[in-house]
């Protein structure tokens, strides 16, 4: 695979998609322990321009990304003829709350085995299997024909690829003209002690970050039209606290599921994740077009 510049910072690069499938094979119940276990990806604890209180650490990372999902079924405003591929599909529930809510179909994909059982029995237990269907994909490399779908979503996906640049050309092609595509994604916020950035990049087996303005500079030169950019910055350095708190919290359910020796040196990686959190990762909902009528 071709690397790109914006993938080696301080020479680190961009995982493989086996290498990120099998993170999230063996590492998906700590991060559900850590972060919540509904789509296992940054909540939306305010609404962007709104501040609104926070509870206790419980439910509270669940119903923030509840709350994420139902604002992205709100901006997507998906059509009951129309088919989302969601990108990233993690334990399936955004997909099934897309399908239950706005009608339509959704395909999902994911690198994870262990996501890819739990999204189809999620489906299946919600009653919504002729609708809404899961396989194994790489979003660098889609096995779908050109103009496949309506619309498109990935939520906290690009934070793994060592290709950003090629997924967009990819989403861009599957889509039909006129369509919209859904992506949230972190950004590079000044220059991250390096400590910082080798905890969060191995911890969570990721790429490096980049900015806002490389971020949009790659979804043009796919031929993709910005629509509007949220940032949700706010609600990512608060999902940075809670994870460490609720890595504390559920330090003896951690250390029992994946040993001391891992959780030792988990032990020296979340507070430096936390730190990178509040200080120099950013987090925006871009909403991008395929121009094109539909």
């Amino acid at each position: 695979m071709t690397m790109t510049g914006d993938q080696a910072v301080g020479g680190y690069t961009g995982p493989t998609p086996e290498e990120v499938g099998a993170t999230y094979d063996e590492f998906g119940d700590l991060y559900a322990l850590t972060v919540g276990d509904v789509g296992v990806h940054v909540g939306m604890w305010s609404r962007p321009g709104e501040r609104e209180p926070a509870a206790t650490l419980g439910d509270l990372a669940n119903r923030a990304q509840e709350r994420q999902t139902a604002y992205h079924v709100e901006t997507l405003a998906l059509r009951a003829d129309e088919h989302l591929l969601d990108i990233g599909c993690g334990t399936g529930l955004p997909a099934v709350r897309m399908a239950r809510h706005r009608g339509g179909r959704v395909t999902g994909i994911t690198v994870s085995a262990t996501h890819l059982a739990k999204a189809t029995e999620t489906a299946r237990t919600w009653g919504v299997s002729e609708r809404v269907t899961f396989r194994h994909g790489n979003v660098m490399d889609l096995g779908f024909e050109d103009e496949s779908f309506d619309a498109a979503m990935a939520v906290d996906v690009f934070a793994h690829l060592s290709d950003r640049q090629r997924a967009f050309r990819e989403i861009a092609r599957v889509l039909r003209p006129g369509s919209h595509f859904l992506l949230n994604d972190f950004t590079l916020r000044g220059t991250p002690p390096e400590e910082q950035l080798a905890a969060y990049l191995r911890a969570w087996c990721c790429a490096p970050p980049v900015t806002l303005v490389r971020t949009l500079e790659m979804a043009a030169d796919a031929g993709l039209e910005l629509v509007k950019a949220e940032s949700m910055t706010p609600s990512c350095a608060f999902s940075g606290e809670l994870m460490a708190l609720l890595y504390a919290d559920k330090h003896d359910a951690i250390a029992e599921r994946y040993g001391p020796e891992l959780t030792a040196r988990m032990d020296g990686l979340v507070p430096l994740m936390r730190s990178l959190f509040r200080d120099h990762l950013g987090y925006y909902l871009y909403l991008l077009r395929k121009p094109g009528r539909r």
